[in-house]
């Protein structure tokens, strides 16, 4: 196993204010990829977070190709409807996996959008920063909504709003996400919305306007639940100035989804018939109340 190779570059004015401080020589700071080759093998798990130095840091490990049952809902919806865009994007797994997560993070974070560092990389797995930064916590946006709901519709939907502006903000940079649920949307201790879980790229196999597309319904079939039982029609304002934002073909496709999808309000209701089928039901009821025409 490598050695982990000490990073020693300091100004000599740190390195005597800390010596006069009597704290002595900064402990050398460790190498992110021999870490990743030291921990791959020890851990079991296919994510995990690890401490190096002083910062939170996660391991993702290649992991088998996920299966077509995990998206046997939409994908069926997808061919009834014959809406290209709400085709899941399979996971390839293994080294492709984390190849594509590498490539997304640094393509998104070269355009200025707050996603995890890539410290280190091999094909075997993957080192990213914490979103939180150090000694610093964040939650999960979908967390966040489900307090927030608790609190009352205002304050749900001004939560909700900030995953429409953060998604806004990713399509103004030409860029799209992977699978923009609100899981995987990050609210940081700074107040900004970061983004995780990159594992597929919906880039590879269609356009531009149809990942951006797949961005808006993926938030709203996460989130759809929690609107429709706080008040759709105040939610429609935030939708309606999100999608007057968005290019002419985004618009265009969400709009068709939307008539596609109409049929769908009347799925059954009720938990026995299982949290996707709800999710399904509560977009397809907002899309057809704010995409009436």
């Amino acid at each position: 196993m490598a050695a982990l190779r000490p990073s020693f570059r300091r100004s000599s004015s740190s390195s005597s204010r800390r010596d006069d401080a009597g704290g002595g020589e900064a402990p050398p700071r460790r190498d992110p990829h021999a870490f990743l080759r030291e921990m791959l093998p020890k851990q079991a798990r296919s994510v995990a977070d690890h401490r190096l130095d002083d910062r939170r840091v996660w391991l993702k490990k290649a992991g088998p190709r996920h299966g077509p049952l995990r998206y046997r809902l939409l994908s069926l919806i997808a061919r009834t409807l014959r809406l290209e865009v709400l085709t899941p994007v399979p996971n390839p797994g293994g080294a492709a996996a984390i190849a594509i997560e590498a490539a997304r993070l640094r393509s998104l974070a070269a355009s200025g959008l707050r996603v995890p560092q890539v410290l280190a990389e091999q094909p075997e797995g993957l080192l990213i920063s914490d979103l939180a930064g150090s000694g610093r916590s964040a939650a999960m946006l979908m967390e966040r909504l489900e307090q927030a709901a608790t609190q009352g519709p205002a304050v749900l939907l001004a939560a909700w709003a900030q995953g429409l502006e953060a998604i806004a903000r990713v399509h103004a940079r030409g860029q799209y996400l992977s699978q923009a649920f609100a899981r995987n949307m990050v609210l940081c201790p700074d107040g900004e919305i970061g983004f995780i879980d990159f594992e597929d790229d919906p880039g590879a196999t269609l356009p531009t306007d149809q990942c951006q597309a797949r961005d808006w319904l993926s938030y709203l079939h996460s989130t759809g639940a929690l609107i429709l039982a706080a008040g759709p029609q105040a939610a429609a304002a935030h939708w309606q100035a999100a999608m007057a934002a968005a290019e002419p073909g985004v618009r265009e496709r969400v709009a068709e989804a939307a008539r596609r999808m109409r049929w769908l309000r009347h799925l059954p209701q009720g938990r026995r018939w299982g949290r996707d089928t709800q999710r399904v039901r509560a977009a397809a009821v907002l899309l057809g109340r704010w995409h009436a025409a």
